[in-house]
């Protein structure tokens, strides 16, 4: 009996083989499902994914800050004495020269200074001379309206009024191509805090990024430069955010957060509140990860 078993053992497999053979197919392991999804966990919790986001070392940006610092204090977008006293822990020591000295070489934004970035290049945006403000939809719809803002009624740390400072002074030199660069991208770039783009900056989020890519298109920076830079600074200022949206392309789009596309990312339909609420819907909670806000406020 066990003979007969063994025959027609080793015919059946013969069979297998030969069709193996001829119509191409593979013979492969099944694989360790509780293995794969391990190492899935272990790739994309909130901890591995804020180093690729968010890294602690910071992202550096190409651009010359210069004596940007200094004319901001002497146009009045920016007064000192507030500036020392809001910032008042050591750890601000020499960001605050960048108010007082010419400061050459690129910026690199960091958890630890990402405050003072938004709220220097907010005074920025705010003070810069520009197409952005005076003809867009807060300096012609809301002309008569604009200390009711949160980019200006909440800018509280200049030495004049934010009405008074609103698109003021020729801070940094700007043609008019570069006047209409600035206007094109800041149309496509979206912040999770509300549902307007940068041209339309009634926060301080947004009229912050409208300062950066003031500066950025002075200094000659392309489109996709400006896009790039504009996702750094917003995933230091919606760290939260910026982690969910890179478990999203991960899990659903299967692209790693570093070859996802600056300019998809900040668009309406991921960067906007609305736009990224949608998102959260679909992911929920990821493994580990925290809820940190970000205020519209000085």
């Amino acid at each position: 009996m066990a003979t007969k078993t063994l025959i027609a053992f080793l015919l059946v497999a013969s069979v297998y083989l030969v069709l193996a053979k001829n119509f191409n197919i593979s013979i492969t392991p099944k694989p360790d499902t509780a293995s794969s999804t391990q190492i899935t966990t272990e790739t994309l919790d909130a901890s591995s994914l804020t180093k690729k986001v968010v890294p602690p070392e910071g992202r550096t940006v190409n651009i010359n800050w210069g004596d940007t610092g200094t004319k901001l204090v002497e146009a009045g977008g920016i007064d000192l004495s507030k500036y020392r006293e809001n910032y008042s822990d050591p750890q601000y020591a020499e960001l605050l020269k960048y108010l007082t000295e010419n400061k050459n070489g690129p910026i690199t934004i960091t958890p630890q200074n990402a405050y003072f970035w938004v709220n220097t290049l907010w005074a920025l945006g705010l003070t810069q001379q520009s197409d952005v403000l005076s003809k867009g939809i807060m300096g012609t719809e809301y002309k008569d309206r604009l200390g009711n803002f949160a980019s200006t009624g909440g800018w509280t740390l200049g030495s004049k009024d934010a009405v008074s400072l609103y698109s003021s002074s020729k801070i940094i030199p700007l043609t008019q191509k570069q006047q209409d660069l600035v206007t094109k991208v800041s149309a496509n770039i979206y912040r999770p805090c509300c549902g307007n783009p940068t041209s339309f900056p009634d926060c301080n989020h947004g009229m912050a990024i409208l300062g950066l890519l003031e500066l950025m298109a002075s200094q000659g920076a392309t489109e996709e430069e400006m896009y790039q830079a504009s996702l750094a600074f917003n995933s230091y200022w919606f760290a939260s955010t910026y982690i969910d949206l890179a478990y999203y392309f991960q899990t659903e789009k299967n692209v790693s957060w570093d070859k996802v596309d600056p300019k998809l990312a900040l668009s309406a339909e991921y960067s906007s509140a609305a736009g990224y609420q949608e998102i959260k819907k679909q992911i929920g909670n990821i493994p580990g990860a925290e809820n940190v806000g970000a205020s519209c406020g000085a």
